[in-house]
């Protein structure tokens, strides 16, 4: 594992180096993994000027809290009437649900842009985040989480006089915190990370996110490598802040299960 874990690691260990390299250095071989001299010419560049990565910045996370907060609810919603509310069709209506996964995105891009074009949001950051806050995924993993959960809890609750909205927030939810967590996670790296549907629904670089912003660094005859590299050193760290804001609630659900087994 720890042999994986260095192969993994040293792309981005190039990457970081490269962003502190001058352009000479940067394919030199074999690779010069320190520079012999690190310049911050290419992150200040990142960060001021007429291509400040700012407002791509700013757009990324917005789109992607957004979407990560609503798809984590939404989806926990859905999951708990999947998986604790009886009614005719259940599971017949969840298979078709789920055969949705095997529509690629790709197919969906004609009629999407035809329809916001409709609802007037194309070339609007609704275009990404309306569609972001529904994921067939996220409903299938939380069912499946909610439905390891002993139904003798919430029929207790029931017997207590609680409803299926407080049995919902107040019981189900704490519990699965693990589950939520591992889903935020996904999500937001899942939108961080979205290029194409930004690439087909925006056009005003002014809403551009990072993944878009990253092609100002391709020039008409060459490519800015070093600014490119310290451009994307800087779009990892928010996807390691939700790693790690997430991390202590998956430990704490891999610990408890443990106790329980």
């Amino acid at each position: 594992m720890m042999g994986l874990a260095i192969v993994t690691v040293i792309p981005f260990l190039w990457m970081i180096t490269t962003s502190f390299k001058s352009p000479a250095e940067v394919f030199v071989y074999p690779i010069k993994w320190i520079p012999d001299q690190w310049l911050l010419d290419h992150h200040l560049k990142v960060w001021s000027g007429k291509d400040s990565f700012v407002t791509y910045y700013l757009n990324s996370l917005k789109i992607s809290l957004i979407c990560m907060v609503g798809a984590t609810l939404l989806s926990s919603l859905a999951a708990y009437g999947f998986a604790r509310i009886e009614f005719k069709g259940r599971e017949t209506l969840f298979l078709i649900y789920l055969s949705m996964m095997m529509v690629p995105p790709q197919v969906l891009f004609v009629p999407k842009f035809i329809m916001f074009n409709w609802l007037g949001i194309y070339n609007t950051h609704w275009a990404l985040i309306l569609p972001g806050l529904f994921t067939i995924f996220g409903v299938f993993l939380l069912r499946q989480f909610f439905l390891s959960i002993p139904k003798d809890i919430t029929e207790s609750a029931f017997i207590d006089g609680a409803g299926h909205l407080r049995i919902y927030w107040q019981l189900m939810m704490p519990l699965a915190k693990p589950a939520l967590a591992t889903l935020a996670i996904i999500d937001f790296s899942w939108h961080w990370n979205d290029y194409e549907n930004a690439l087909v629904f925006l056009l005003d670089r002014q809403l551009y996110t990072v993944p878009l912003g990253l092609q100002n660094f391709i020039l008409e005859y060459n490519i800015d490598y070093n600014g490119m590299m310290a451009a994307t050193s800087a779009g990892i760290i928010p996807m390691i802040a939700v790693f790690l804001a997430g991390q202590k609630y998956i430990i704490q659900g891999i610990s408890g299960t443990a106790v329980k087994g």
